[in-house]
C-alpha cells in the first residue's frame, strides 16, 4: 500500500513539473511572437513615416522633428550634453560614435570610397552614393510644380525656395537675401575680404572654390566643356550654357546700334562701351584706360612683369592667356598664318598682315602733325607723344618719365647696373 501511495504521489509530481514546462513553453512562445509583431509594426511605421514625410517625433528646445524616436533621443544628447562623442583633433561633437568615426576621416584624409567611373573618392558612404548619380544621369529627387530632377534631397529643397519666393537667409551688412545659408556664407566675404582658397602656382586667392577651380585651367590651358555643335572649348561649364544660346537663339541680347547678339547682358554691356567710348578702368601708373577690367589686368602685368601663364612645352611665360592661347599654335601648328615670302609664321593672322608691311614697305598710319609714317597702329601712337609732351611711364626710384614703356624699362637698368637698347620710336 507504501509502494502504491508513493508511485502516485511521482505521477502528480511528474505531471505538475510537465504542465509547469508546458506553460513556460506557451508563455515563451507567446513572448517571442510579441516581441516579432512588436519588430515588424516598429519597422512598418518607419517605412510609411519615411513614405508620407511624416515626423511625429519633435524636439521641445528647437522644435526640429524626426520620424523616428531613437532618432529625436540621439538628437537631444545636443542639447543636454550628455554622452556625446568629441572629435580630439578639433573638439566638434557628435551624437552618435559612427558620426565621429566618419568625421575623424576629415583629419586622417582617408577617403575609403572610391569611384571606379572617375578618380574622385569620398569619405562618407551617402557622398558616395550622391556621386554616382552623375554618371547614371539619376535624379531621384523631382519638383512637383516644374518637374526638374536633383540628385539630392536638399537641392530639391533649396530649389522649392524659388518657387515659394523664399529666400530666408539675409546678410546683415546689405540686406541682401538668398535661398541657401551656404551662399550667404560666400556672398559675407564681399564684406570680410575672406579670401580662402588660393592658387599654389600664382597665390591668387578667391572666395568661391568654384572660381579657383576655374582660375586653375588658365595655368593648364584646360578646357573641358566642349560644345556639341561647333567644337569650340570652354574651363568654365556657365561659359558653354551661354555659347549654347548662339546655337538656339535663346535669351540673346541685341546690340541697338550694330545689332551683335551677346549671350550675356553684361557683355552687352561692355560691348556698347565701343559706341559710347567709355573706358571706365584706368592705369595708376600710366593714366591709360580700357573698356574692360581684365584688358587692364593684363595691361598692369607690363609694368609689374608679371607673367603668370607657361607655355607647358617649352616653359615661355606669358602675361595673359590669350597670348597662352596663341602661343600654343606654335607647338600644335594649328591655324598658324605663314608667311609666303620668309615662311616666318604667326599665331595670329593680324600679326601676319603687320609683318607682311616689312617686305611691302607700307606704312598706312600718318601723323598729323608732322607727316611721318608708321606700319603699326601702337607705334603712332607712341610717336604723337613727341607733340603732345606727354611722358605717363614714370621710374618707381627716381621719378624720371618716359614716352614709352620701353624706354623706361631701359632706364630701369641703370639702377640694377644692366643696359638695354633705347628704343628709336
Amino acid at each position: 500500500l507504501m509502494a502504491l501511495k508513493e508511485e502516485s504521489l511521482n505521477e502528480i509530481k511528474q505531471k505538475n513539473q510537465n504542465e509547469k514546462y508546458h506553460d513556460l513553453m506557451a508563455g515563451e512562445q507567446s513572448l517571442n511572437y510579441s516581441q516579432t509583431y512588436k519588430t515588424e509594426t516598429t519597422n512598418l511605421e518607419v517605412q510609411m513615416s519615411v513614405y508620407t514625410g511624416e515626423r511625429p517625433f519633435s524636439c521641445q528646445h528647437c522644435e526640429r522633428s524626426f520620424s523616428l524616436k531613437e532618432s529625436l533621443q540621439s538628437h537631444l544628447k545636443i542639447h543636454t550634453g550628455d554622452n556625446l562623442f568629441m572629435c580630439p583633433q578639433c573638439g566638434k561633437s557628435f551624437t552618435q560614435r559612427k558620426t565621429l568615426n566618419a568625421h575623424m576621416r576629415i583629419h586622417t584624409g582617408e577617403k575609403p570610397h572610391a569611384c571606379h567611373l572617375c578618380p574622385m573618392s569620398f569619405t562618407r558612404k551617402e557622398d558616395f552614393k550622391t556621386h554616382m548619380r552623375v554618371h547614371t544621369g539619376q535624379s531621384p529627387f523631382t519638383c512637383q510644380q516644374c518637374g526638374k530632377g536633383f540628385n539630392r534631397k536638399q537641392s530639391l529643397k533649396v530649389h522649392l525656395n524659388i518657387h515659394a519666393g523664399e529666400k530666408p537667409f539675409m546678410c546683415p551688412q546689405c540686406g541682401k537675401s538668398f535661398t541657401q545659408k551656404t551662399t550667404l556664407n560666400i556672398h559675407m566675404r564681399v564684406h570680410t575680404g575672406e579670401k580662402p582658397h588660393t592658387c599654389k602656382l600664382c597665390e591668387k586667392s578667391f572666395r568661391h572654390k568654384d572660381h579657383l577651380k576655374s582660375h586653375m585651367t588658365l595655368h593648364t590651358g584646360e578646357s573641358p566643356y566642349i560644345c556639341q555643335q561647333c567644337g569650340k572649348s570652354f574651363n568654365q561649364k556657365r561659359s558653354l550654357k551661354f555659347h549654347l544660346n548662339m546655337h538656339t537663339g535663346e535669351n540673346l541680347f541685341t546690340c541697338p546700334q550694330c545689332g551683335k547678339s551677346f549671350t550675356q547682358e553684361r557683355n552687352l554691356n561692355i560691348h556698347m562701351r565701343i559706341h559710347t567710348g567709355e573706358k571706365p578702368f584706368i592705369c595708376s601708373q600710366c593714366g591709360r584706360s580700357f573698356r574692360q577690367k581684365n584688358s587692364l589686368d593684363g595691361h598692369m602685368r607690363a609694368h609689374t612683369g608679371d607673367k603668370p601663364f607657361d607655355c607647358d612645352q617649352c616653359g615661355k611665360s606669358l602675361r595673359c592667356k590669350s597670348q597662352l592661347i596663341y602661343h600654343m599654335r606654335i607647338h600644335s601648328g594649328e591655324n598658324c598664318s605663314i608667311c609666303h615670302l620668309c615662311g616666318k609664321s604667326f599665331q595670329r593672322r593680324v600679326n601676319l598682315t603687320i609683318h607682311m608691311r616689312v617686305h611691302t614697305g607700307e606704312k598706312p598710319y600718318t601723323c598729323s602733325q608732322c607727316g611721318k609714317r608708321f606700319s603699326v597702329k601702337g607705334n603712332l601712337k607712341i610717336h604723337m607723344r613727341v607733340h603732345t609732351g606727354e611722358r605717363p611711364y614714370k621710374c618707381d626710384h627716381c621719378d624720371k618719365t618716359f614716352r614709352n614703356n620701353t624706354n623706361m624699362k631701359q632706364h630701369m637698368q641703370t639702377h640694377s647696373g644692366n643696359k638695354l637698347p633705347l628704343s628709336t620710336v
